[in-house]
């Protein structure tokens, strides 16, 4: 098992270190493709490793007796590796592929439900420190000087003036120096060095991205706040390719960086998104621990196919699928399962909302409201049993709580609702530029983060942008075509005609006109048709995570 493990992790920092490769090359087809296969890379090594053992084990795959010795000849080896808490939620993922557990059974399982501790040997490896000894240029010279790619800077003077003027104007006091994660943050056509500012009026978040535009580096934005600094590490955006053998270290320096972003969430951004996993579950049952509300409805317009429930005190909403769907519905579970796995391998551009999927969970039945319960019993019986005392899951995704889009703009002023209904509209085109169409349109189904983001969270009938067709709506020739009742032109299963978006949305008055004037041409079948085009001769968009005004200027 601990050579399984190993294995796993040798192909996993390989793929890592390319991802510098294609970035130094402006390879942007190569790092979507290494980025994809590393995402599959943990199945498929839990599936080799169920496969060695049960070709090892025979008749003794099941007997927990021989599982207890493997487990204590495994738990020897955990504390001479640097990152013991991924090789525990390997082992468990090994263990309940074979036994299909549900809930814990610490007999074949580590169980850990206290908080992530330092590093065992408490060394501190993962930065490099910079100490300002002259100006705030020269520190940020001999920063990038360190941090060199085969692709040369296109204009190190120039960058470093734009990037200390940048900061200049937001520290909360003299700068002093500034400690930076080792390894650098690559993530589709970007680079981030990620670190700390020390100032006389304390830590602020570093974040200098870089990007490679046409074979020369160069310095595109400085971040220096929380708030940057957690969109960029969002959880709705893809996962991080850093070189790291001490992940919890990594994110415990992250975790300085932006405390309010949970632990699950860090190790999803840094690719160990099995592991994030195992902690969004373990502080879940802290949470229980710790808390007596009840699972209940989550508010707002009910889901033909997923029923959505929540914790109030609890960041998160789980999703279970129905057993059946109403018209106009007529995807299959299958299908819906589908979708998740293709938002799973999609670049995410900051618009879909990572959604975890768990297998046999079982919590206190006293936990859940009865409304909750009746609904679970009635409508997903296939993905829910309640068995006594228990409430058991057979399936459930987890999703990080956003305000539905819809509730927003009747709660929000009037000016966050103009925010809103423009970043809305930002959104359809960023999903766009990923080759991502979201199928149903409707405000429902969008949400908006505490940062103010709009994002998408309801994939049922989510698709590949170049599978759709795309057409003007044809014109009545005369009255009686107008007035009928049913469409006289043949309507195929993947057409779509933009133009009737605006009707769906429900949007009047300063809302509807702010919408028309800025994203009018997503009504167009021309708009559409032309990113198409884009993928199809295979161009890579630029999609930043930082506001346009964060950009450094250039002339």
């Amino acid at each position: 098992m601990g050579a399984a493990f190993q294995d796993y992790q040798v192909r996993f920092r390989h793929l890592t270190r390319l991802a510098r490769q294609d970035f130094e090359a402006g390879d942007w087809r190569s790092a979507q493709g290494v980025s994809v296969r590393r995402l599959e890379l943990y199945r498929d090594a839990v599936g080799a490793a169920v496969s060695s053992l049960t070709r090892l084990l025979g008749p003794g795959l099941r007997d927990k007796a021989v599982w207890r010795v493997l487990k204590a000849a495994y738990a020897g080896i955990l504390g001479m590796r640097h990152d013991p808490e991924l090789a525990e939620t390997f082992f468990n993922s090994v263990t309940r592929r074979i036994f299909a557990t549900v809930g814990v059974d610490p007999e074949v399982e580590f169980v850990a439900l206290g908080p992530p501790g330092p590093s065992a040997d408490g060394a501190v490896l993962v930065l490099q420190s910079f100490d300002r000894r002259g100006s705030i240029h020269e520190l940020l010279r001999e920063l990038l000087l360190r941090h060199r790619f085969l692709a040369e800077y296109e204009d190190v003077d120039r960058d470093v003036a734009l990037a200390a003027a940048a900061i200049e104007g937001r520290l909360p006091g003299a700068l002093l120096g500034l400690d930076l994660v080792a390894s650098v943050f690559f993530r589709n056509k970007g680079a981030y060095l990620v670190g700390r500012l020390r100032t006389t009026g304390g830590p602020a978040p570093f974040l200098l991205a870089l990007t490679n535009p046409a074979g020369r580096i160069v310095v595109d934005a400085v971040l220096t706040t929380e708030e940057e600094a957690s969109i960029v590490f969002s959880f709705t955006r893809s996962y991080f390719m850093v070189e790291t053998e001490r992940p919890a270290e990594l994110v415990s320096f992250l975790s300085e960086l932006m405390p309010r972003k949970p632990v699950a969430e860090l190790y999803n951004a840094i690719g160990y998104n099995k592991h994030g996993k195992t902690e969004l579950y373990r502080d879940l049952l802290r949470h229980l621990a710790s808390s007596a509300d009840r699972f209940e409805i989550a508010p707002g317009i009910r889901g033909m196919v997923m029923l959505v429930f929540t914790l109030p005190s609890y960041d998160v909403v789980f999703k279970v699928i129905r057993d059946s769907f109403d018209y106009p519905k007529t995807t299959t579970r299958a299908e819906v399962m589908g979708k998740y796995a293709l938002v799973f391998q999609s670049d995410r551009a900051g618009r879909l909302i990572d959604a975890q999927e768990f297998e046999h969970l079982r919590f206190d039945r006293g936990r859940f409201s009865t409304a909750l319960l009746e609904e679970l019993a009635s409508k997903a019986a296939g993905s829910v049993t309640l068995e006594g005392e228990s409430v058991v899951f057979r399936h459930v995704y987890t999703e990080r709580r956003v305000t539905p889009l819809d509730l927003f703009l009747r709660q929000a002023g009037e000016e966050a609702a103009r925010r809103a209904v423009l970043d809305y509209g930002q959104a359809l085109r960023d999903l766009a530029a990923t080759n991502i169409f979201p199928g149903d349109l409707l405000l429902k189904n969008f949400g908006v983060t505490r940062h103010g983001r709009v994002v998408f969270y309801d994939y049922d009938e989510l698709c590949r942008l170049t599978d759709c067709r795309f057409r003007e709506m044809p014109r009545a020739v005369d009255p009686e075509e107008e007035m009928a009742g049913e469409a006289w032109f043949y309507v195929g299963e993947h057409d779509i005609f933009p133009e009737e978006l605006l009707g769906f949305l429900g949007l009047q008055g300063p809302l509807r006109q702010a919408f028309l004037e800025a994203h009018g041409e997503l009504l167009t079948a021309g708009f559409w048709e032309a990113v198409q085009r884009q993928h199809l001769e295979g161009e890579v968009p630029d999609i930043f995570p930082y506001a346009p005004d964060r950009r450094l200027r250039r002339v």
